[in-house]
């Protein structure tokens, strides 16, 4: 039987997949680097834990799950994932990519992806014809939604639809929604992509990454790639992405019941020019959330009416923490023009909206109301 989407963070769909043979709760860490056999010809399905691991096995396994693609692919972290993901393509490949990404993915794009020969074409998604840019060498679209930091909401069916009209890969970074909130295969999506550094695990304590599949064919090529550049996910944290998914569903929705309550506050300050929310009705892309998502999320982005209200509110926060990161159960504050966007190039940022009086909240499961009060006393 299928299972709600709460109970895909705890259960595969048979009781002997959860649990390993010894009937563990817990599924265990294989904390081994290979495997031995009883003889020629007979392997127990694992050979070398750069090939597979059973403990990562089984956190693939229920990423696949939840975001309903064939097979899933446990990496380092989310920038390996994302990486890999380039390996699909050859030199000359051109892609098409939304404006507004992290940092990482801009500076990947820019140096490592340039230096190998893909041609990488930037794009408002929001306002501008994709297909006016589409050529013979064409072979994928990438994007995020929501977008980082400026919470732009993309239509994933309708660039799904240009990307199949032109059998193109359509590659969707879910970061920000994770699958508890949205499921871009079932959008249309070929690959979804994940820092399972943020929701995934929750609790700021391993990096991981993932790429979830909507084909074998894709799956296999995925697969191919990790086993040749061995950016596979350790036991351990594989352990730990599979701890904190048990409670990915109690998580997101808190944590996005405080961001909407800190959003309805900062829309009240007379310091704040702009609160950008996909669950604020004003917000652009407000109604295309509610078509293609379960929620609204719990990232918001704000801008101040100075820098020096910024070197303040930095300074003084308490509960809040100022550090890079978002997804985990501690609410973070963090300024993208010096952190997570530091590399972008300034007439992208400049573009994009992100300026020196922007800061990103990554709102997590305290009280709303301590919370509320730190921030009033950072800004006093």
């Amino acid at each position: 039987m299928g299972y709600d989407i709460e109970t895909k963070c705890l259960h595969l769909d048979k009781r002997e997949e959860t649990c390993d043979k010894s009937g563990a709760i817990s599924f265990p860490i294989y904390q081994t680097a290979t495997f031995a056999h009883l003889g020629l010809g007979k392997s127990t399905g694992y050979d070398y834990s750069r090939l597979q691991n059973p403990t990562r096995e089984q956190v693939e396994k229920v990423v696949a799950n939840l975001e309903g693609g064939v097979e899933a692919v446990a990496f380092s972290s989310g920038m390996a994932a994302i990486s890999a993901v380039m390996e699909l393509f050859a030199p000359s490949d051109h892609i098409i990519v939304d404006d507004d990404l992290y940092g990482g993915i801009v500076r990947l794009f820019l140096n490592v992806s340039k230096k190998n020969g893909l041609d990488i074409t930037r794009l408002n998604f929001c306002e501008e014809d994709i297909e006016k840019y589409i050529n013979e060498n064409t072979k994928a679209i990438y994007l995020e939604t929501p977008t980082n930091p400026m919470m732009n909401v993309i239509d994933i069916e309708k660039i799904s639809a240009i990307a199949k009209r032109h059998g193109l890969l359509l590659i969707v970074d879910n970061t920000f929604l994770s699958p508890y909130f949205q499921n871009p295969i079932k959008l249309g999506a070929d690959i979804v992509v994940h820092s399972g550094t943020k929701y995934l695990g929750g609790h700021n304590d391993t990096l991981a990454g993932f790429v979830v599949a909507a084909s074998q064919e894709l799956a296999g090529k995925v697969k191919y790639i990790i086993k040749t550049t061995g950016a596979g996910l350790a036991p351990l944290d594989s352990w730990l992405i599979l701890r904190g998914l048990k409670t990915l569903a109690l998580r997101m929705e808190k944590a996005q019941d405080n961001a909407k309550k800190l959003a309805q506050w900062l829309k009240g300050r007379s310091e704040i020019t702009r609160v950008i929310y996909p669950g604020l009705e004003e917000h652009p892309g407000h109604e295309i959330i509610k078509k293609q998502a379960r929620g609204f999320g719990a990232m918001l982005t704000f801008e101040v009416s100075s820098k020096e209200l910024v070197e303040k509110i930095l300074d003084k926060v308490e509960l809040i923490q100022f550090a890079e990161s978002l997804g985990g159960v501690e609410t973070l504050i963090t300024y993208p023009i010096t952190q997570t966007h530091a590399d972008v190039p300034p007439e992208i940022l400049a573009k994009n909206g992100i300026t020196d009086r922007v800061l990103r909240l990554s709102v997590g499961i305290e009280n709303a109301d301590d919370l509320i009060a730190d921030l009033e006393q950072a800004f006093s």
